[in-house]
Parts: structure tokens; sequence; C-alpha cells
């Protein structure tokens, strides 16, 4: 490779490969899943986030942190509320793709490949 060229970031030998496998270390948490999941469409706050996940608020105050810390989420206070949304549209595409990885895992022909199917239910 051209030492001037920049490099690939899905190349095997990217510098980005490490930093890879800690995103999906912090994404390896069910509760974690599930606050994406919760926040692909909005913006909410950590007690409606509490709520949707069926944790304590102090809990889910934590994991924010940590996805926080890995630019996964970012906040805005308004008032004495804070609101979480998703940094960028990556963590949502990332955890989207690994739910239906999953449903691979359990269907012969997961309902994501019959898009009219799951429009009817």
């Amino acid at each position: 490779m051209d030492a001037d060229s920049p490099m690939c970031g899905r190349e095997p030998d990217s510098q980005f490969v490490e930093l890879a496998v800690e995103v999906f270390s912090m994404l390896a948490d069910a509760t974690r899943v599930r606050i994406i999941l919760a926040l692909r469409d909005d913006e909410l706050s950590v007690n409606h986030l509490a709520d949707i996940v069926d944790k304590t608020p102090a809990a889910v105050s934590q994991h924010l942190a940590k996805l926080r810390l890995g630019r996964i989420v970012a906040s805005r206070q308004q008032g004495n509320r804070v609101f979480y949304r998703l940094e960028n549209e990556h963590a949502r595409r990332l955890v989207s793709d690994a739910i239906f990885q999953a449903e691979h895992s359990l269907e012969a022909q997961p309902r994501h490949h019959h898009p009219q199917r799951e429009a009817d239910q």
C-alpha cells in the first residue's frame, strides 16, 4: 500500500479493527442493545428508557454513560431532565443487522426477508 494513500478501515490490517472489537464488546449487553433499539427513532429521557427496558433509572444511567463514552449516544439537558439520542445511524444499523442475524439462527425464512408479510402483521 502506498504510504500517501489513506488506509481503508475495512481491510484486515486496519487500525480500526481493535476499536471495532471494543464497539462489539460495548454492545455485548442486552440492556444496551434494548436502549439502542428504543432510541432508533426517538430522543428519550432516562426515565422513559428505564420504563421501556424494564430497568431502574440508575441502571439505565450507568449503561448510557458507557454508551456516551463510546460515542454511541449523545445527551441533551432540558431543565433537570436529560434526553438521549443515537450519535449517528451506525449503531442503529449495527444493532438492526445483529437482530436480523439472530433471526437467521431461528427461522429458515426470517421476517426481514419478507417486508410485505411483516407489514401485514
